[in-house]
């Protein structure tokens, strides 16, 4: 019997001797998986911000299977946030706790609980956590109660629609229910001023897309279905008119390896967003999605994206959520189809108007998040703490921090010529995969059989102990059936030499009011050996020059004889 009665709570250790300012009150925050604590470290960090008197904590509530990484990350948080075992964090007594999963255990708390969702809305089906086949996680009487009372002292929904599905599954719950909006998807609202610098960041620059994969996890994800859907994108998309982006729920990364899942797309130029940061940036960032029911697509198809689904995961949503209905109704990408075709349709014909309508039924108070949420939390710290006051504006989400990108070593080029416009599609390969058109190596690749097929050899880097002339005649004399040979002088130029033996010194023209435009060997190359094999004549370049088209952008470059 006695080891039924709810301890009492532990006194705290005096910590005056080593404060600057008096604890006035407490807060701790509770996680149990890497995607509930990035979103419940928003809410501790932008709405109760470690202010004087206000002491943070975090803890793990134990028992989840996705916890790898979980505790690395909590350790490079913050200074002003202490990591407590959940052991000792439910000995203490807080005058706060914020939790974004919830689970029964966490009765034990000595704390005013406030449990929010960690995605959009209350959605998946979980009946390991929800003991039965019908509620959704977060919902379920069996995650809300303990020995039939209602713990948490508020749930916090994100839209009224949850309301119904609450009372119908824990009606014992709805008086301590709020209304409180999605504070993830406010943040991005007011990140879209930054997206700009977030497609620089991804590399969606020069007029090209940017395309985002998204996955969640379990059996019924799109990674399930389709893992090598990035690749095959990398393939198919002229990489001088699309990047690719993938996010990965962060239980994919705690149970697999996507850096090695992803190699061979990432050799190619795939951008591989990290679990713990970068995702919603990417969201504000892209041109289209791709994706399935988890968070990150309808978040996407929120902000007005043109979004394609691979998989919709009706079998683990609740039928009556905003997420089922999403899966429903969005329109669907075939992975084994041309998926340039099926992309350009998709932004082309895309109407905001088709799911805004699904997508609002989850996310309310679109901008007002803060608002509605902070009097919550404040409302148990202001006995405490006077004078607590809301930011009046979210700060963006920091630009996204893809993994190390590597840039394709190997493409086939296509394209055509108009004169002096000649139209480039490039397509990173791998190097024993040459099929299709001109063939363009980096000179990094050192296989003596790819580099005796090359038709043309692009040094992308400046060495000043091999001046670049010198450089290219021991690639002519190396390579005799070279077309053409670059070697980099700068960031906007480089020095040609053709088959003839000719040399040119290429420069790429600042268009009027406009930045000096980059200049990539590989692409130059394969411009100028496309604009050749059309029946170009070298003796007019450095008279006329040459627009090199990539989808809608142009380079205007110039050509001279080099100095000397």
């Amino acid at each position: 019997m006695l080891n039924r009665l709810r301890r009492r709570p532990r006194s705290w250790p005096d910590e005056e001797r080593w404060e600057t300012w008096p604890v006035k009150a407490r807060v701790l925050a509770v996680t149990r998986t890497l995607t509930s604590a990035t979103r419940v470290l928003d809410v501790l960090t932008l709405l109760v911000r470690p202010q004087a008197g206000i002491k943070c904590y975090i803890t793990v509530n134990p028992g989840s299977q996705f916890t790898a990484g979980l505790d690395a990350y909590l350790d490079q948080q913050q200074p002003g946030i202490t990591v407590l075992p959940w052991e000792e964090a439910v000995r203490y007594e807080f005058d706060l706790a914020v939790a974004c999963a919830v689970h029964a255990s966490m009765h034990r708390l000595h704390a005013p609980l406030v449990v929010l969702p960690h995605g959009a809305g209350y959605n998946r089906l979980v009946t390991e956590s929800t003991g039965d086949e019908v509620s959704a996680a977060g919902l379920s009487r069996n995650e809300l109660t303990h020995r039939g009372r209602v713990f948490p002292a508020v749930i916090g929904l994100s839209h009224q629609e949850q309301f119904g599905r609450l009372r119908a599954w824990c009606p014992e719950a709805l008086p301590r229910a709020r209304d409180v909006g999605d504070l993830s998807f406010t943040r991005m609202l007011a990140s879209l001023g930054r997206r700009d610098g977030y497609r620089t960041a991804l590399g969606a620059i020069d007029g090209r897309r940017l395309v985002v994969v998204n996955s969640t996890w379990s059996k019924h994800s799109l990674a399930a279905r389709s893992l090598d859907l990035p690749h095959r994108l990398i393939e198919q998309l002229p990489a001088d008119e699309y990047t690719v982006a993938v996010i990965l729920h962060p239980n994919i990364w705690a149970k697999h390896d996507p850096e090695t899942l992803l190699a061979t797309a990432r050799r190619s130029g795939l951008r591989l967003i990290p679990p713990h940061q970068g995702w919603q940036a990417a969201l504000v960032a892209a041109d289209v999605l791709i994706g399935d029911h988890g968070s990150v697509s309808f978040y996407g198809s929120a902000l007005d994206h043109p979004t394609l689904l691979v998989a919709t995961g009706a079998a683990e949503l609740d039928p009556h959520s905003p997420t089922y209905a999403f899966g429903r109704a969005a329109p669907a990408l075939d992975p084994d189809g041309d998926l340039r075709a099926q992309l350009e349709t998709a932004i082309a014909k895309y109407d905001p108007e088709l799911l805004r309508p699904i997508t609002d039924r989850s996310l309310g108070h679109r901008h007002r998040a803060v608002p509605e949420l902070a009097p919550v939390l404040f409302d148990f710290l202001s006995k405490k703490i006077e004078n607590l006051v809301a930011p009046e504006t979210l700060p963006p989400y920091p630009a996204p921090v893809p993994l190390a990108v590597e840039l394709p070593a190997a493409y086939d080029v296509e394209g055509e010529s108009d004169g002096t416009e000649v139209s480039v599609r490039r397509f990173p390969i791998d190097p024993d995969g040459h099929a299709r058109g001109v063939f363009v190596l980096s000179a990094t690749v050192p296989t003596v059989e790819l580099r005796s097929v090359a038709e043309v050899l692009a040094r992308t880097e400046i060495h000043a102990e091999r001046p670049a002339e010198h450089w290219l005649a021991e690639a002519a004399a190396e390579l005799p059936g070279l077309l053409v040979a670059v070697a980099a002088l700068g960031d906007d130029r480089g020095l040609l030499r053709l088959r003839t033996g000719e040399l040119l010194e290429a420069h790429a023209e600042r268009p009027y009011g406009g930045v000096q435009p980059a200049l990539d060997p590989l692409l130059l190359g394969g411009a100028v050996a496309l604009w050749l094999a059309e029946g170009g004549d070298p003796g007019n370049l450095p008279d006329h020059g040459l627009t090199i088209r990539t989808g809608e952008h142009r380079t205007r470059v110039a050509f001279t004889p080099p100095p000397g």
